[in-house]
């Protein structure tokens, strides 16, 4: 596996983003990690590597580039990332301070940057971008597809936070624009998603040229799909990798994860 952090020029300064792909027979579809609320850390390093392994160009722009260097982490004992609705009020305003200041305009604006930075690399495969993210990225995935629907054709929004709202901007409002391959992956039990969303996102969705599908993991928490969190739920996770990665195949023509290369990775992680 080849990694390293690029500087991506944009119209307000150097975005710090993290690149990973194979080191053979590139070169690859360009798969955009979208960072959650917490910011870029190891976690979703590790999650862009496991998905570069599998034939992709991974990348994970960090978003808050603007505010400097921000590393939200709280861990329990047994080394797990705290999810937000455990910590005391003052952490959990702690938190938040970085998303207060967050423009998902801004966002947007950095992602042209991004495809125009992917454009011009030697390991990206010319052709349909892939995306997925978790939380306040998995909204950010929904914007990159209405705002970007000729570049991205195949994207997922794990336990998306703030996909409807009232406000006339709300997400949910420009998915008639989507046209390729749309997945939502839903939480049982969210409290960043209002009980309405999952029908209503569903019958938005009908408008567009593109196809839709969504599941509700039953028993599940918001950020479930994150592997180093409190509460993290395997199986629902697997069951969104595998709806994912054959969205990829069809739409970017990505390919199978070998044992190879999953030893390879493995023995990385460790020698980390």
């Amino acid at each position: 596996m080849k990694e390293r952090f690029a500087e991506v020029p944009t119209k307000s300064g150097a975005m710090k983003t993290f690149v990973t792909h194979p080191e053979q027979d590139g070169p690859f579809p360009a798969v955009i990690l979208f960072m959650d609320f917490w910011g870029v850390r190891d976690e979703l390093l590790d999650i862009a590597r496991w998905t570069a392994v599998s034939g992709y160009c991974c990348v994970v722009p960090d978003f808050y580039y603007r505010q400097g260097t921000v590393r939200n982490e709280r861990h329990d004992a047994q080394g797990k990332m705290v999810s937000l609705s455990r910590l005391d009020p003052t952490t959990q305003a702690s938190m938040l301070a970085p998303l207060e200041r967050f423009s998902d305009t801004e966002a947007m604006d950095d992602t042209e940057s991004l495809l125009q930075f992917l454009a011009d690399h030697s390991a990206v495969r010319a052709g349909p971008k892939g995306s997925f993210g978790y939380c306040l990225g998995g909204r950010l995935v929904m914007r990159a597809a209405t705002r970007f629907p000729e570049q991205f054709r195949a994207s997922a929004s794990l336990h998306g936070s703030a996909l409807m709202t009232d406000r006339k901007d709300s997400p949910h409002r420009s998915v008639s624009s989507i046209a390729g391959e749309f997945y939502c992956g839903f939480a049982e039990h969210d409290p960043y998603t209002p009980p309405g969303t999952v029908g209503v996102l569903a019958s938005a969705m009908q408008a567009s040229k593109g196809r839709y599908h969504h599941e509700v993991h039953r028993g599940a928490e918001h950020g479930y799909a994150l592997p180093n969190r409190d509460i993290h739920d395997k199986k629902a996770t697997l069951r969104d990798w595998e709806i994912i990665m054959a969205m990829f195949r069809r739409q970017l023509s990505g390919r199978p994860i070998s044992q190879r290369a999953i030893a390879q990775i493995n023995t990385e992680r460790q020698e980390r």
